[in-house]
């Protein structure tokens, strides 16, 4: 699939970045950085406009991250509710979603560019967490500029080496989302087993 897209890009240029942002967005395996990394070295080549590139990657992602957390703050409840009530789970849910909330607009910003693996897992839990619309939108808005740029622009300046800086930049993202996963998980499992402070 991902030679096909490369095939369809100088043609469909835009059009097909704000589609394949927006269903890697929501979870769907698109190799968006890598189209994007492609779209740079096509605009150093003449190939596509800078703008409309642009324009629409980022569109596309933020129209994707808000898919991700309506979806999650439809259905996200249900699912919720289903795991508090598993026995031992209860604590466990009230603090991850205090803590999402909490922290909503760091975690979101940083999701979209430096762990964008977790992007569209971060937007399902902060719709499902009730996170206000505007903590989620503001800093996802900002973190998705960061995303586009960084790509399309080292697309363009290392045009010469797109597979390979799209091989190195997918290794660093998905290491950097198992390091912050690992993190999370160790810490939740270092407060299970804390003894119980007496009320």
């Amino acid at each position: 699939m991902t030679e096909t897209l490369l095939i369809l890009l100088p043609d469909w240029g835009a059009a097909l970045l704000l589609v394949g942002n927006f269903l890697a967005c929501i979870a769907l395996p698109i190799p968006a950085s890598l189209i994007m990394l492609a779209a740079g070295a096509f605009i150093a080549a003449g190939d596509l406009q800078v703008v409309p590139v642009l324009t629409a990657a980022w569109a596309g992602a933020v129209a994707g991250d808000q898919t991700g957390y309506f979806i999650g703050r439809r259905g996200g409840g249900p699912l919720l509710a289903r795991l508090s009530a598993r026995r031992g789970a209860a604590k466990m849910v009230t603090r991850a979603t205090l803590s999402l909330d909490r922290h909503a607009g760091l975690a979101v910003f940083l999701s979209r560019w430096l762990i964008s693996p977790l992007g569209p897992y971060v937007n399902f839990a902060a719709g499902a967490a009730q996170v206000s619309w505007l903590r989620f939108s503001l800093p996802g808005a900002a973190g998705e500029v960061i995303w586009v740029a960084l790509y399309i622009g080292l697309g363009w300046f290392f045009a010469g080496q797109v597979a390979d800086l799209g091989q190195t930049t997918s290794t660093i993202g998905l290491a950097l989302a198992a390091a912050v996963l690992a993190f999370l998980l160790g810490r939740m499992l270092w407060r299970a087993a804390q003894p119980a402070t007496p009320d």
